[in-house]
């Protein structure tokens, strides 16, 4: 088995060697350089779960934990590894211009540092790898040279930075209550935690890590950043790097805090989300904004189906998450060329039919349409909250029906607007062959998921079933005589 800290380590090297050869004759290796990792990275991932028998613990430094570091590998953390380096692949920069270099490297150590979060077991290793992946999309951010993407990136440095403290406190909450940040370990003592002290420390986690994974009430910067980056970057950022600042969160709450309360709490802020997120895509008169909105919203209904217990929350948590990653990647790639005013879409499809029909494509997916993927994500969710059938969870399902509708009227305004009469001949708004390409890929992903949803059932249920084991988590970490010393 190919040692899987490569996944971390190789595309963290190449961040560092691309600006040295920035140099004209060097050029042409340092633009192989980056697809070339991404995909050796995500080679070495699928080799790891192809041969994953049952999950294991990787050491790092020679120390077992819960003294050393440790990268906990199930199925759970390689599925949404292996999704960082093909979404990223996907979404590769690719413009050769001045600052490209720059460009790379930083989503080089964006990759790094999120593979790095898939596969963390233990939260000093999280955090810092969550400052690496802020770092980075500051960076990406503020590339696009505007004045206003500059006044958005440093809003959400601000706001990021904000999060991290809060984060860093409740760590050291968590820490000075049971003298370990090994999340095995963690989970052994959870009892020490289950009190007022280790509630607010949960709360300071979701509201650190939950500024990235766009969570109510900390996702303010949004829609201004994504308004203003490139669409490449705020495609990265709201299909996949919220998803990683996601999976921190749920590690947390089934391993550490597995209570009712911090249950509700995160269901509440998925309720808040939804609703202040739909509502606001619904005012938005712009595309980009309509969909950074509309992302927080979806975000809500992810943090909705992780709140449900046991295992039927962490598969209906996966596959909402996996579907938003897809859809809202590709929409953000669409968005490159209709990211303004949505009444100067008139026509647009008449003259773009391809980009068009894959709009409705997603539109639909979104909107749970059977038999797309949305439609088994929303019902997966639903029916998971009308089992618990306690008010507040049919609270959450009358959120998500009524955000449902809403983004049902706005998707349908942009769709109308689409295929519209022209007011005038404007030329066609033709998008890069690039772009298309890369959202057919998402769209044949999405048709396949609605194909083979059977066979992806077993192992899916698998993986949750995993993930939600308590007890055999702690036993792989600090009972496997045989872990793993790179």
């Amino acid at each position: 088995m190919t040692d899987i800290t490569l996944a971390v380590a190789l595309p963290l090297l190449g961040a560092f060697l691309l600006p040295l050869l920035k140099e004209p004759a060097l050029r042409w290796l340092g633009r192989l350089l980056g697809p070339v990792l991404l995909a050796l990275t995500a080679v070495i991932i699928a080799f790891n779960w192809t041969a994953l028998e049952t999950p294991y613990v990787v050491a790092l430094g020679n120390f077992a934990p819960p003294l050393g570091i440790a990268f906990y590998i199930d199925t759970m953390a390689l599925l949404f590894a292996l999704a960082v380096p093909i979404t990223t692949l996907l979404l590769w920069p690719g413009i050769n211009d001045e600052q490209a270099v720059r460009r790379e490297s930083l989503t080089l150590l964006l990759v790094a540092s999120l593979v790095g979060l898939a596969l963390s077991g233990d939260l000093f290793n999280m955090y810092v790898f969550y400052e690496l992946a802020a770092v980075a999309s500051y960076g990406l951010a503020a590339g696009s040279g505007s004045s206003a993407g500059f006044v958005a990136a440093f809003r959400y440095l601000l706001i990021s930075a904000l999060g991290s403290v809060v984060a860093l406190l409740g760590i050291g909450l968590i820490y000075f209550t049971t003298g370990t940040l090994n999340l095995a370990h963690l989970a052994s003592l959870s009892d020490q935690l289950a009190n007022p002290q280790g509630l607010a420390a949960f709360a300071m986690l979701v509201i650190g890590f939950g500024v990235k994974a766009e969570l109510f009430p900390v996702n303010g910067w949004v829609p201004d950043l994504y308004a203003a980056a490139s669409k490449r970057v705020s495609a990265l950022l709201a299909g996949l790097a919220s998803k990683l600042a996601v999976l921190v969160i749920v590690r947390v709450l089934l391993l550490v805090f597995p209570y009712e309360e911090t249950r509700q709490l995160l269901l509440i802020l998925g309720i808040l989300g939804v609703i202040s997120g739909e509502l606001a895509a619904l005012q938005a008169r712009d595309v980009t904004r309509m969909l950074a909105w509309s992302s927080i919203g979806q975000l809500g209904v992810v943090f909705i189906a992780f709140s449900l217990p046991g295992e039927a929350g962490v598969v209906a948590g996966i596959v909402v998450a996996l579907h938003h990653l897809v859809v809202k990647s590709a929409l953000f790639l669409l968005a490159d060329k209709w990211g303004g005013a949505i009444a100067a879409l008139r026509g647009a499809g008449v003259r773009s039919k391809l980009a068009a029909g894959l709009f409705v494509l997603f539109a639909l997916s979104l909107l749970g349409f059977p038999p797309l993927p949305g439609f088994w994500s929303k019902f997966l969710v639903l029916s998971g909250l009308a089992a618990a059938g306690d008010p507040l969870q049919l609270m959450a399902m009358a959120a998500v029906l009524i955000g449902t509708v809403i983004e049902g009227a706005y998707l349908l305004r942009v769709v109308v607007t689409l295929y519209s009469k022209p007011d005038s001949e404007a030329p066609p708004m033709k998008h890069s062959l690039a772009n298309l390409a890369s959202t057919g890929v998402f769209a044949l992903a999405l048709i396949g998921a609605a194909l083979f949803v059977m066979p992806l059932w077993p192992p899916l249920s698998d993986m949750g079933k995993t993930a939600a084991n308590t007890d055999a988590y702690i036993e792989t970490v600090l009972a496997d005589p045989e872990v793993k010393q790179p």
